[in-house]
């Protein structure tokens, strides 16, 4: 009934990541600290996030922006490395706390940027990478802070969905192969994550009708709702 439970969870969450690009880390933590125990619950989600963002990929292939790709991926990957290995080392509680108030600012400042018609460019895509790589491997979900990334570069819908899962899952690979040669990651792990993982790729290929469908005004504000929930969650976290 456990894996009945994570399965189903999973697949609602790869569902409205699906959507929005991200958030499942942040709906199935709960679930599988409660079901694994909270040491194996961030290398199994990381297993997982590999395997969510393959389907994303997959799924809008031919929109991925290869150019912000390699500019925000060239820093962000040897970044996540040392941000996991860093993570077994340090209580993370104060960067939850940061990262919190960071989404929830992230509201207004992503409105006043569209009003402003404000776009970065490649080379600061790629400082993003790298702060935000090296804070990938150091805790459970930074995909809000890619979002504000990603669309102020002007990508939107399926450009943004392809172009952030390609990103995100040269950031995760390296994340996971950090934990694996730190010995942090068994087979047991992988084989968990794993099918954790496959629910979130069912739940991505649900979700791509949904996005054809939905106008970009209507998909920034479901953004501004994940930055909401994300920011709140992230606080609640760290207090608890």
């Amino acid at each position: 009934m456990e894996y009945v439970l994570v399965l189903l969870v999973g697949l609602a969450a790869g569902a409205i990541s699906g959507v929005i690009g991200t958030g499942s880390s942040i709906m199935l933590l709960p679930v599988l600290v409660l079901v694994f125990g909270p040491k194996q619950a961030v290398p199994i989600m990381a297993v997982a996030a590999v395997m969510a963002n393959i389907s994303r990929i997959i799924a809008w292939w031919s929109e991925v922006n290869w150019r912000a790709f390699a500019a925000y991926s060239l820093p962000g990957v040897p970044a996540a490395a040392i941000g996991a290995r860093t993570l077994l080392v340090l209580p993370v509680r104060m960067i939850d706390i940061a990262l919190g108030m960071f989404f929830l600012l992230m509201i207004p400042v992503r409105h006043w940027l569209d009003a402003k018609h404000y776009r970065i460019r490649l080379w600061q895509l790629s400082v993003a990478g790298a702060i935000i790589g090296f804070l990938t491997g150091l805790v459970l979900s930074t995909g809000p802070l890619s979002v504000p990334a990603f669309t102020s570069y002007g990508l939107v819908k399926g450009a943004f969905l392809a172009t952030e899962a390609a990103s995100s899952l040269a950031l995760y690979v390296s994340k996971v192969v950090t934990f694996q040669e730190s010995g942090a990651l068994p087979v047991e792990m992988i084989f968990q994550g794993l099918i954790v993982g496959a629910s979130l790729m069912a739940g991505t290929f649900l979700a791509k009708s949904v996005v054809k469908r939905m106008n970009t005004s209507t998909h920034r504000y479901v953004l501004d709702i994940l930055l909401l929930c994300s920011g709140i969650s992230m606080l609640v976290a760290a207090f608890h």
